[in-house]
């Protein structure tokens, strides 16, 4: 596959400086090196140390990422939300785990994508998850097409600043209007849980109140972090649990038997087009049914 910078800046720069402003990782730059190849408008094959013009343009070569045989091909539906080259944002439905474990190999989201791209006959055929979510929760997520994309989020990631946005019913009444959680959670003694507690990593969560229910709360919720169960465990030791978490003791006999959680929207910025994207994935019936709607 081949891929296109520029030299953005008025003044003249190395082409690995184009690369590494762009947010690519070391990993990457090191893989470009002993597996691809720069070339210029020319055809001509260049150097990272090269210098490059204001606005002058480069591209990358790299070989296409081939399909793992030991990752089962899966024909089962995927909502596409959006799709271009670089791209794939999915609604995932609430039951699907999002990657292969020892539970499911054969019809994980990434199973289905990977049917889907051989449908489409996709040339890197190895999902990049970018944003993963727990099996039970439904919504938005995003997926790098191949590695170049995949590496050029990693400093957005670093930096946080892909914003996510979550639907939450929590049991009781939450009385202030918005909030922030920042509490670190860590993995609890029994190995399935998480709990807040002074050794674990930060996190940090956000909300703020859109309906209040006669024993429920409509959250909408940031993240800063993205830690396992964030969501979950920060409103559940506020004594806020999510209905329909039976992990972390939320209330089961609310019309639903899943967490009532749902990844709404994403926003971040696109190195290929320059601009800042979004998406919104649609709630699914369940979530409805119980009065999510916002």
């Amino acid at each position: 596959m081949r891929y296109q910078f520029s030299n953005n800046l008025e003044e003249i720069i190395s082409a690995k400086k184009v690369l590494q402003r762009s947010g690519m990782s070391q990993r990457l730059l090191q893989r470009i090196q002993n597996e691809g190849r720069l070339i210029d408008e020319n055809e001509r094959d260049i150097g990272f140390k090269d210098k490059l013009m204001p606005f002058e343009s480069i591209w990358i070569e790299l070989p296409d990422e081939e399909a793992d045989p030991n990752v089962a091909v899966s024909d089962g539906n995927i909502d596409v939300i959006f799709e271009d080259a670089n791209w794939l944002v999915v609604n995932k439905p609430a039951g699907l785990t999002s990657v292969s474990g020892p539970s499911d190999r054969e019809d994980t989201l990434v199973n289905r994508i990977k049917g889907h791209w051989q449908e489409i006959e996709s040339k890197n055929m190895v999902p990049h998850i970018i944003t993963r979510l727990d099996r039970f929760t439904s919504g938005i997520v995003l997926v790098a097409r191949h590695q170049v994309s995949n590496s050029l989020l990693s400093e957005q990631i670093a930096h946080h600043k892909i914003k996510k946005t979550y639907l939450a019913m929590v049991d009781g009444l939450i009385e202030t209007d918005k909030g922030t959680f920042d509490q670190p959670i860590g993995l609890a003694a029994d190995g399935i849980h998480r709990e807040v507690r002074a050794d674990g990593q930060s996190a940090t969560t956000s909300f703020k109140v859109l309906k209040r229910f006669g024993d429920q709360t409509l959250v909408q919720i940031q993240l800063k972090t993205g830690r396992t169960h964030q969501i979950r465990v920060h409103f559940a030791n506020a004594g806020h649990p999510l209905i329909g978490d039976q992990l972390y003791s939320g209330p089961m006999d609310r019309g639903i038997e899943r967490q009532a959680l749902h990844a709404q929207a994403i926003r971040f910025f696109d190195p290929f087009t320059d601009q800042k994207v979004s998406f919104k994935a649609e709630l699914p019936a369940d979530l409805k049914e119980i009065g999510m709607e916002d």
